[in-house]
């Protein structure tokens, strides 16, 4: 484990951002228009950083931007539509960000579903999967030339941050990664396990990508992190599995201010600098599950992401 931050599960993202200037960097949330991604752009933008909304509801992101832009003039924020459930809407949004010619320094895969009735996407994905990992698995490969272009430039180190949860370590498919078929399959679809598997798969991605950045000494980090147990609307599909982790886990629940400060910590403290491949929560560097380590688990979701994908572009 690394040295401690300072911070804890107590702290929000306003504390944790103090005195941090993001005025040269340039970055895209992904779920930024509510919740606690709604939050890491506000404190992004506080801090001067250029900030995209991708949401898949462009009239909220909308209402989100103008909230922020009263509240902070001069607030440097924009909205652009991406559907992650859609690989076609991916690609559609990554032409849209490399035509406007801007930068990136920061990626925060934040936008998530949680324990969804069974469905297919237009690709033919499981939605849980499709959107909370395989979106954003293309979303990452198509910008990281952007990224790589970007930290080459400025002599500023990127950074990647995705959203990942504790439930990786308590719901799941024993296998950890379903094979391509199972996670499909509507027979054996368990929508806490599914979640599970996405969460997890949330930790390999960012770990793959980090041993490739320090392999290819690419001046990017990435790294996964929990947020927190917080009262946001990803629980609009199971109620009754709220009110008992809000009793199981009574005390423990945060705010948003206090859910989005793990991401804002990874994000832009300094701290972070060349920190790669770490899982963390309440702003440490915390332990993942034995499976969220295992590099042949990652090499297998790598190349189920591949092929997923490339069936889609077909």
């Amino acid at each position: 484990m690394g040295k401690r931050s300072g911070y804890g599960a107590h702290s929000t993202a306003e504390e944790v951002a103090q005195g941090i200037d993001a005025k040269n960097l340039t970055a895209i949330v992904t779920g930024g228009a509510s919740g606690i991604g709604a939050e890491v752009v506000r404190i992004l933008a506080k801090q001067g950083a250029r900030v995209v909304i991708a949401a898949r509801n462009k009239e909220a992101a909308e209402r989100a931007r103008a909230a922020m832009e009263k509240e902070l003039p001069g607030a440097s924020v924009q909205c652009m539509e991406l559907d992650l459930a859609s690989l076609a809407s991916v690609r559609g949004f990554v032409e849209d960000f490399k035509k406007s010619g801007l930068p990136l320094n920061l990626l925060i895969n934040n936008a998530g579903v949680m324990f969804c009735p069974f469905s297919l996407t237009a690709d033919g994905v499981e939605s849980q999967f499709a959107t909370n990992h395989l979106g954003h698995f293309l979303l990452t490969n198509l910008l990281l030339d952007t990224m790589k272009e970007t930290a080459a430039k400025s002599g500023i180190q990127g950074r990647i941050v995705n959203l990942s949860s504790v439930a990786h370590t308590t719901v799941g498919y024993k296998e950890g990664i379903r094979d391509l078929d199972a996670i499909n399959d509507r027979g054996s679809y368990d929508s806490k396990k599914a979640y599970g598997q996405s969460k997890l798969a949330n930790i390999l991605h960012a770990n793959s990508l980090a041993v490739m950045f320090q392999r290819e000494k690419i001046n990017i980090t990435a790294n996964a992190v929990h947020p927190g147990l917080i009262g946001t609307p990803l629980w609009r599909h199971s109620a009754a599995m709220k009110l008992f982790v809000k009793i199981i886990y009574a005390g423990k629940w945060k705010s948003v201010e206090q859910g989005a400060a793990t991401t804002i910590y990874a994000a832009i403290h300094p701290d972070m600098a060349d920190v790669s491949g770490r899982y963390l929560a309440d702003c440490q560097e915390a332990k993942p599950s034995k499976k969220a380590l295992d590099p042949q688990l990652g090499k297998k979701l790598w190349d189920i992401s591949e092929l997923l994908v490339s069936r889609a572009s077909a």
